[in-house]
């Protein structure tokens, strides 16, 4: 049985194969913008980043276009056939695995990554599983955790969400990732009504 975070993964690329509705985004355009704000508020030149959640590969290929030249970077992903896609499109310096890291948190250690990106990929899980998955992630890198996921904080006229979509307990997560480390960021002013918003956890310089 498919845990109910990966299911609706698997079931929209039955629908769409790996087109870009494969996602689940709802444009291209709102995906690049969530990008644009990681590549803003963590500096990724020559960084080993891994991508938890990668699908089709579009967040290294997004860096490739802005000139964000990556030193690695590792996506993972539970849907064999968009990491296939994400294998074929020869995006240089990239390895792309087929992993749930959910229920194996190492697999976001692997290759030893600067920076875990985490993007759209909590917005199917419940709290707890989201913290947990935060908790493997933070684990993993060596520099900074970001991710991002849809504010229970937003305005009143942000858009409802409907199955598969939560919107997950910002305080609560801004909170964890504060007994973490006191070097954290959140933005929740880049889309209309605070509809999602996007926490950078760097660790303390030694």
């Amino acid at each position: 049985m498919t845990d109910a975070y990966l299911q609706p993964y698997l079931d929209a690329q039955k629908e769409h194969g790996t087109e870009f509705d494969v996602t689940m985004w709802a444009r291209p355009e709102t995906q690049r913008l969530r990008f644009d704000v990681f590549c803003q508020m963590v500096y990724m030149s020559g960084k080993v980043v891994l991508d938890a959640g990668c699908s089709r590969g579009d967040f290294a290929a997004f860096m490739l276009e802005r000139g964000v030249e990556y030193g690695r970077f590792i996506g993972l992903d539970g849907v064999p056939e968009v990491i296939e896609f994400a294998q074929g499109r020869g995006l240089p310096d990239s390895h792309f695995l087929v992993g749930d890291f959910v229920k194996n948190a190492k697999l976001m250690a692997t290759d030893s990554p600067q920076i875990v990106t985490i993007s759209g990929s909590l917005n199917t899980m419940d709290a707890d599983t989201a913290l947990r998955v935060l908790e493997g992630a933070w684990a993993g890198c060596s520099e900074a955790l970001i991710f991002n996921f849809l504010s229970d904080r937003a305005g009143p006229d942000a858009p409802p969400q409907e199955y598969p979509a939560n919107r997950l307990p910002t305080m609560q997560l801004l909170d964890w990732a504060l007994q973490q480390t006191p070097n954290v960021q959140l933005r929740q002013d880049y889309f209309p009504h605070g509809h999602d918003a996007t926490i950078l956890m760097r660790r303390n310089a030694r």
